[in-house]
């Protein structure tokens, strides 16, 4: 699974083996780091500035406090025949049909496809086996992952990535098709098919409180530990079942040299590694947007 979609909307899409993923897989873990540390540099001080603004808040309204506190006045007994109103609920963010825990499209860095996250709490609606095809189907075909698809074959063309296919339209053509089909292939086993199979949740739920280290941690451990339909946590099936199944149905369509067992795990680790890195980016992209709308004011 990629950034548009995992399963449904991976963000970073599985690229070919040979691809810009699969040849260079040292620099997938250098940007993996990276990414890492450009989060903690973005994200505490953001944190930092809340806490200290949230503390300065508390300490002015309670000066206030007490400097208007009126007189006491004496309590009246309630009235038993007076309607007790309930408590005003806190609002929660809504989509177009009112679901409040249905993920929203809230596209990474504005461009790249979100459809899995899930922000907020409250009660969680299990997705049906449709729902889940359908999440799928929405991060595959999301106009922007053509386009990212298209950068990742111009880029194996510029490569050279399997010479037998040539250079050209003709060439560009078929790095573009094997590109397409190794992202629609991760998205939809790891996102539908399997998650479908086993009854575990393809969404990924965003901590959002807590400190960096904590939240980061979460976020890589869900490649390992997942959700269930009925909301148990569980090992991550879906995810390494899906990613093996993508992986051992590319060598189908790879040039007869790449079909081996070492180039199939090469595919395999790369898709589990860009998965990871696509959770921590969802995790602190609300952070991340807010850094800078602040910064924008």
């Amino acid at each position: 699974m990629g950034l548009a979609a995992r399963g449904a909307g991976r963000a970073v899409p599985t690229l070919g083996r040979k691809s810009l993923v699969i040849i260079h897989g040292k620099n997938a873990a250098k940007l993996a780091v990276c990414a890492a540390l450009s989060l903690f540099s973005l994200v505490p001080q953001s944190s930092r500035a809340q806490e200290a603004a949230a503390q300065n808040g508390s300490q002015d309204v309670s000066k206030d406090q007490v400097a208007q506190t009126p007189p006491a006045t004496p309590v009246q007994a309630p009235d038993p025949t007076a309607r007790q109103l309930p408590a005003r609920p806190t609002p929660q963010k809504k989509d177009d049909q009112g679901d409040t825990t249905k993920p929203q499209n809230d596209r990474l860095f504005g461009v790249l496809p979100n459809y899995v996250t899930v922000e907020g709490g409250g009660a969680i609606t299990p997705l049906t086996t449709k729902e889940k095809f359908k999440l799928s189907a929405d991060g595959i075909f999301d106009p922007a992952e053509f386009v990212f698809v298209g950068v990742v074959a111009l880029v194996n063309q510029a490569e050279n990535d399997n010479p037998e296919w040539h250079q050209g339209l003709k060439g560009y053509a078929r790095r573009y098709g094997n590109a397409f089909a190794n992202q629609a292939i991760g998205n939809i086993n790891t996102g539908a098919i399997w998650p479908s199979l086993l009854h575990q949740d393809p969404r990924y739920f965003q901590k959002a409180k807590g400190s960096f280290t904590h939240r980061f941690f979460y976020s890589a451990s869900r490649i390992l530990i997942t959700r269930t339909d009925s909301g148990h946590a569980q090992f991550n099936y879906s995810e390494m079942f899906g990613s093996m199944t993508a992986a051992g149905i590319s060598n189908i369509y790879q040039p007869r040299q790449e079909r081996s067992f070492g180039n199939t795990l090469d595919t395999f680790g790369t898709q589990v590694l860009y998965d990871a890195l696509s959770f921590e980016l969802r995790e602190f992209w609300p952070d991340v947007k807010r850094k800078f709308a602040r910064k924008s004011k």
